[in-house]
C-alpha cells in the first residue's frame, strides 16, 4: 500500500526532529546493543538495536522511562526493503545523537514529574512496532522481521544496566511506538521487578479501524499484512487473538479494554496521521481533492470538515472501551495534530494546549502519582484556542 509509504519517514523525522527543535532539550548519544544480535534481536537488515539513554539523577535514579519511537510500518518485503535505505531500517544510518525535551527533559521547569528519571529513547528499525518473530531469513532481501525479540532484548539490557532495581517505571511511545506501548503493556509489566510500579504511555498510538473516504477498508487490510508479514500474531495480546484474527488485534479498540497494565492515552481526536493515511489516503483520493485540507485544516471544506467530524465520532467510539477503567486515563484533545509529549511546545510551556484547564504534563503527572485521574475529551474542532494545529509543507 503506497499511501503509508511517504509519511512512514515523515513520521520518524517528525517524531524526532521537533525534539531537536526545542532549546530546552539535552543532547543523548545512541548506544547500539550490540548483545541483542546473538539472540537474533535485529534490525531488518540484520544491524544491532540502539537507543539513547539519559541516566537518571538525585531522587529519580531508579525512576525509569522506556520510549519507543514511530515511524509507521511495512508490510510485504517491498515495502521493507524501501526501509533500508532510511533510519527506520540499519542502526548505522540513525543519527548519533537527539535532543530530549518534552517527557524526556531532564529540567525540573519543563517536566516537573519526570526530569530526573532514567529516560530511554529506543530507535525504531523494525516495521511491525516491535511485534514481529520470524526466524527465517529471506536469502533474496536478507530481510529480518524480528521486532518482537528487540522488544525483550532492549529491555533485558536495560534490566542490566539498573532497570532491576527500578521503583517507578513508565513504558511509553509515539505513533507507530505508541501503539507498541498498546501491544506491549502488560509484557513490559511481566519483565518489570514485582515490586515496581509500572504504567505505560501511549502517544497518537490509538489508530482506528475506519474506512476510507473512498468506502475501501484499507487500513484493516494494510494491518493484516504487516502482521502477517512480521509473524506478529504470537506477540499479539492473546486476550484479543482467542477471540479475532490477528490483523484485527493491531487495532487498540479491540486489546485495550483488556490490558490489565495501567496505561494513559494522550492523543488527537482530528489525529492528522489518521486524517492523511487512514481516513484520506492517497489511493482513495485519486484526484487530489483532499490534499490541501491535509496539510492545514484551515482549508479544508465544509464538507471535508463535516467527514473529520465523523471520523472524530468513530474514534470517540473506538477508545470509549476504556472509559470505564480508573486505572486508565485519556487526554483526547481537539486538535489537528500527532504526537505531543515529546515537544516542549505540547508537552509544558507558556502557550500549551489544555483540556479541562490542564496541561499533557500535569494530567500524565498527576495520574502516574495517583494523585488523581484523567479522563478528558475535548469539544469539536475548532472550540480550543490552545490547540497547536499542524500545518505541512
Amino acid at each position: 500500500m503506497k499511501f503509508i509509504r511517504m509519511d512512514q519517514l515523515f513520521s520518524l523525522v517528525i517524531c524526532t526532529l521537533l525534539l531537536l527543535k526545542a532549546t530546552e532539550g539535552v543532547t543523548v548519544p545512541i548506544t547500539f546493543v550490540q548483545s541483542a544480535v546473538a539472540k537474533g534481536a535485529v534490525c531488518l537488515d540484520g544491524s544491532p538495536p540502539a537507543y539513547h539513554f539519559d541516566k537518571g539523577f538525585e531522587a529519580g535514579i531508579d525512576n525509569w522511562i522506556v520510549h519507543f519511537e514511530g515511524g509507521g510500518w511495512c508490510n510485504n518485503a517491498t515495502t521493507c526493503l524501501d526501509r533500508i535505505d532510511t533510519r527506520l531500517g540499519p542502526s548505522k544510518k540513525m543519527d548519533k545523537t537527539l535532543s530530549f525535551s518534552g517527557f524526556f527533559s531532564s529540567g525540573k521547569k519543563f517536566n516537573p514529574d519526570f526530569y530526573n528519571w532514567n529516560r530511554i529513547k529506543v530507535r525504531y528499525c523494525d516495521g511491525s512496532s516491535f511485534t514481529g518473530d520470524v526466524e527465517a531469513v529471506d536469502p533474496k532481501t536478507n530481510l529480518h522481521y524480528r521486532g518482537g525479540r528487540i522488544f525483550v532484548a532492549v529491555i533485558e539490557d536495560l534490566l542490566a544496566k539498573g532497570m532491576k532495581n527500578a521503583k517507578n517505571a513508565i513504558l511509553s511511545g509515539c505513533s507507530a511506538g505508541g501503539l507498541t506501548s498498546i501491544l506491549q503493556c502488560d509484557r513490559f509489566r511481566t519483565l518489570l521487578p514485582a515490586a515496581a510500579k509500572v504504567k505505560c504511555v501511549s502517544d497518537a498510538g490509538y489508530f482506528i479501524n475506519v474506512k476510507a473516504v473512498s468506502g475501501a477498508s484499507h487500513i484493516e487490510q494494510f494491518y493484516s499484512q504487516v502482521v502477517q508479514t512480521h509473524g506478529s500474531a504470537k506477540n499479539l495480546p492473546s486476550s484479543c487473538t482467542s477471540r479475532l484474527s490477528p490483523g484485527l488485534c493491531f487495532f487498540p479498540q479491540n486489546v485495550a479494554a483488556q490490558i490489565k497494565t495501567p496505561i494513559f492515552f494522550v492523543n488527537a481526536a482530528y489525529d492528522s496521521w489518521q486524517i492523511k493515511n487512514i481516513l484520506a489516503p492517497g489511493v482513495a483520493d485519486p484526484h487530489g481533492t483532499w490534499r490541501n485540507c491535509k496539510l492545514d485544516i484551515k482549508s479544508c471544506s465544509a464538507n471535508q470538515l463535516s467527514t473529520m467530524q465523523g471520523f472524530r465520532t468513530e474514534f470517540l467510539k473506538a477508545i470509549s472501551v476504556v472509559s470505564n477503567s480508573p486505572s486508565k486515563g485519556m487526554f483526547i484533545d481537539g486538535c489537528y495534530s500527532h504526537r505531543q509529549t515529546g515537544m516542549q511546545e505540547t508537552w509544558m510551556r507558556t502557550d500549551f494546549p489544555v483540556l479541562a484547564k490542564t496541561t499533557i504534563a500535569k494530567a500524565v503527572g498527576d495520574w502516574y502519582y495517583d494523585r488523581s485521574t484523567f479522563q478528558q475529551i475535548d469539544c469539536p474542532y475548532p472550540c480550543n484556542p490552545t490547540c497547536h494545529n499542524r500545518v505541512f509543507e
